[in-house]
């Protein structure tokens, strides 16, 4: 059979798996769970994940607290649960998601992502609003596969569901603290109660991230630099209110806003790889840089930003409406060559210091909802979606100074979705929804460019109860995410790309379980995307262009769990395996960056290639052909693992180790193969020891991340010469946490 073929037979090896946890478990082993349900909101109703027949997972609180605890943003999250990989070239600013091999590495701040992050029911559209800090966090759902039904905005991938902790009726204060290394703090708290009896009840968060400048610039010449850079402020806050004067009614407003300002952009080293490795070499130190450009690689963001969820329960029918309101202005500028031109390290043909701003960008969403009671032999909601952006953006660095552009999008849907309990047992779900898109580019640059389109697309479901602790599911759903428009070019005196839209239809079984000392799942999936966006970067002028590959396939399986052998250590675990591959026979991408500079070449291409006519300087140049590649950024695995033992002590209390690793298997970086452009595995791991009092009055701990002090390459530019980037350091520090209620 064809490699990467469209059919379940493809899935032997992950169906096995997933057959082979359904009998293993599946007889009298499993009793009643002890456990405590989770509840998610994947179908936007508080279900127990059992019932929920998606592959979706929850990021543990605890290791959200200790990923966390040095300083360390969104990124985070990467490889927290299975099939999910988040990495950025603008340090903190503008985070890209992959999940199930599936997401984009444009690094424009126009670019779209085939992965929805929601924070508090609002969609989070503009890669800059995807970063805001995560404080204060009530649950983060990871939806895996298509969810086009139900959220609105580029879900071909899945979704990244946000809950922030909401006011309660009863008084409660928390805080944390941590002190690390490179003077790394982290700190938040959260005050909440009642302010009008059981009617109005509010709650404040806030947080403050800090690290002081630890990367020395040796470099001491002529032109723009910075002696220092790395450090950071990043200050966030919310507020938010909720009105509840009686059992059918309730507005939950939020109003939340973040300051972001410090050397903070990715630091981009050039020449770290010797042609024909990957493998990092004597150029790569990570406390020194050599900029003669870039400022410092200074970053400052500012965004604020407003929702209001309200709703009113007519006694058959709950009617929902969430409005949302986000602005977000600010730059990021970096040394984009990572040395000095003609100087090194390496060879550098030309400096390139750019920066790339939004001025006062917005965005405007509205969702009405109808939804019938949770209970019942049939459920169902109804509802629209209104979506408004625009985006004003300035690209300083290219041959034409400032290019400004402008992008709007003006979106709407209608959709449905209903559950029938045809008996006991089984549960059958389906869904569709109505969408249209309508972007613009406008800018003095070029002509006006436009791109629309509209899209129904649907999910169907079933979820069979074996027993009361074990339920199998089986899903399809189908994906859409909207044309793309890239105005990057205009700086270089290029014109604007348009992709057209992507089509992604997903199937997927599983099962999931829970027993008397645990919970386990495992899925099956296989998905095939249409008219997929790529982004192609670099190349003979430095480019950032959209295309359309006609079809990317990807499948594999994931399974994760968590257990408790013995009453004081609790294990959780999580494994992914994904396949994917792009599938058209004539796209070519110029590889190696400008490598019409460099006659031996850049990097070492692994893919067949052709001579074409182009380049920059003009001349003739080899494209790749990129047919049967995986996608860049898809980890061929991840890896999650965690393990937290507990020691009793006087007065209630608990001595406590807890240690969280994650794996990501082999990837490549860009959309050809190049030995230097691509990793191998992996891995990262925390540490966090120390004392927590009874109830969880306080904790006092010593940590670590990244212990093992691992230098991973998380990203490259495609650039003019062997330039890449790095994660974090490791960070050693103290902790403390209390609670009162």
């Amino acid at each position: 059979m064809k490699k990467g073929n469209l059919s379940l037979c493809t899935l032997r090896a992950s169906c096995g798996v997933t057959a082979l946890m359904f009998f293993a478990f599946g007889g009298p082993a499993f009793a009643q769970g002890i456990n405590e349900d989770i509840v998610v909101v994947a179908q936007k109703r508080s279900e127990n994940i059992q019932d929920v027949p998606i592959s979706v997972s929850v990021v543990q609180p605890e290791r959200l607290t200790s990923a966390l605890s040095g300083g360390a943003d969104i990124l985070a999250l990467s490889a927290a649960v299975p099939g999910l990989n988040v990495e950025s070239s603008n340090g903190r600013a503008a985070p890209r998601f992959y999940i199930r091999g599936l997401g984009n590495i444009d690094f424009d701040l126009a670019a779209s992502q085939p992965v929805s992050v929601v924070m508090d029911d609002i969609v989070m559209e503009n890669v800059t609003l995807k970063s805001f800090p995560l404080f204060d966090i009530k649950q983060i759902e990871v939806s895996r596969g298509p969810q086009g039904t139900l959220f609105g905005r580029n879900t071909t991938a899945g979704v990244i569901n946000i809950i922030s902790a909401r006011p309660t009726k009863e008084f409660e204060a928390q805080g944390s603290l941590s002190y690390g290394s490179y003077s790394s703090i982290s700190a938040e708290g959260a005050v909440s109660g009642p302010l009008m009896g059981d009617t109005l009840m509010g709650r404040v968060s806030l947080m403050y991230k800090y690290r002081d400048d630890w990367i020395d610039n040796t470099y001491t010449g002529p032109g723009i630099y910075d002696d220092e850079l790395g450090g950071f402020d990043d200050i966030a806050g919310r507020v938010q209110l909720l009105f509840q004067p009686n059992n059918q009614f309730s507005a939950l407003l939020n109003v939340h806003t973040r300051s972001l300002d410090g050397q903070t952009a990715s630091v981009f080293r050039a020449n770290i790889f010797d042609k024909g490795s990957n493998n990092l070499n004597a150029n790569f130190d990570r406390d020194k840089v050599f900029y003669n450009g870039g400022d410092g690689n200074r970053q400052k963001y500012d965004q604020t930003g407003a929702g209001l969820t309200m709703s009113y329960d007519f006694g058959g029918v709950t009617l929902t409406s969430i409005t949302g309101y986000e602005t977000v202005d600010g730059f990021s500028r970096g040394d984009i060559d990572g040395g000095v031109a003609g100087v090194g390290p390496g060879f550098i043909p030309f400096d390139s210091d750019t920066q790339d701003s939004v001025d006062d960008a917005t965005q405007f969403t509205q969702e009405i909802r109808l939804a019938s009671p949770d209970a019942g032999p049939i459920t169902w909601q109804l509802g629209a979606f209104y979506f408004d952006s625009k985006l004003p953006i300035i690209t300083v660095g290219g041959a034409l100074n400032p290019a400004e552009q402008k992008q709007t999008n003006e979106s709407w849907a209608v959709f449905g979705q209903g559950t029938w309990a045809a008996t006991d047992r089984l549960k059958l779900t389906a869904g569709v929804r109505y969408t249209e898109d309508d972007k613009t580019l406008t800018s003095p640059a070029t002509a006006t460019v436009k791109a629309s389109d509209n899209f129904v697309g649907w999910d169907v479901s079933a979820n069979y109860e074996i027993t009361s602790d074990l339920s199998v599911y089986a899903r399809a759903a189908e994906g859409y995410r909207g044309p793309s428009i890239q105005g990057r070019d205009i700086a270089f005196f290029g014109t604007p790309s348009v992709a057209d839209s992507e089509k992604a239809l997903s199937f997927e079984v599983g099962t999931k379980a829970v027993f008397d000392k645990g919970r386990i799942s495992a899925a099956a999936f296989q998905y095939e995307v249409s008219d997929m966006q790529l982004t192609v970067i670099g190349g003979a002028s430095n480019a950032n262009q959209l295309v359309n590959a006609d079809k990317g396939q990807g499948y594999g399986f994931e399974i994760e769990g968590e257990y408790r052998p013995v009453e004081n250590l609790q294990l959780t675990a999580g494994f992914n395996y994904t396949h994917t591959e792009i599938k058209d026979g004539s796209l070519l991408v110029i590889p190696c960056g400008a490598n019409g500079f460099n006659p031996t070449g850049n990097c070492t291409v692994k893919d067949r290639t052709t001579t074409v006519v182009g380049g920059f300087p003009a001349g003739p140049v080899q494209a790749a052909y990129i047919d049967g590649n995986p996608f860049p950024q898809a980890p061929k695995y991840t890896i999650d693992f965690t393990a937290r033992y507990g020691i009793p002590a006087a007065n209630g209390g608990e001595w406590f180790a807890y240690t969280d690793w994650a794996f990501r298997g082999p990837l490549n970086f860009t959309l050809y193969e190049a030995t230097e452009f691509k990793t191998d595995m992996q891995f990262e791991g925390g540490l966090k020891i120390g004392y927590a009092a009874q109830d969880g009055a306080y904790e006092v701990a010593a940590f670590a991340r990244n212990i093992t002090n691992e230098k991973n390459v998380i990203g490259v530019i495609d650039f003019n010469n062997l330039t890449g980037f790095v994660n974090e350091p490791r960070i050693i520090g103290v902790s403390f946490s209390a609670k009162l209620q």
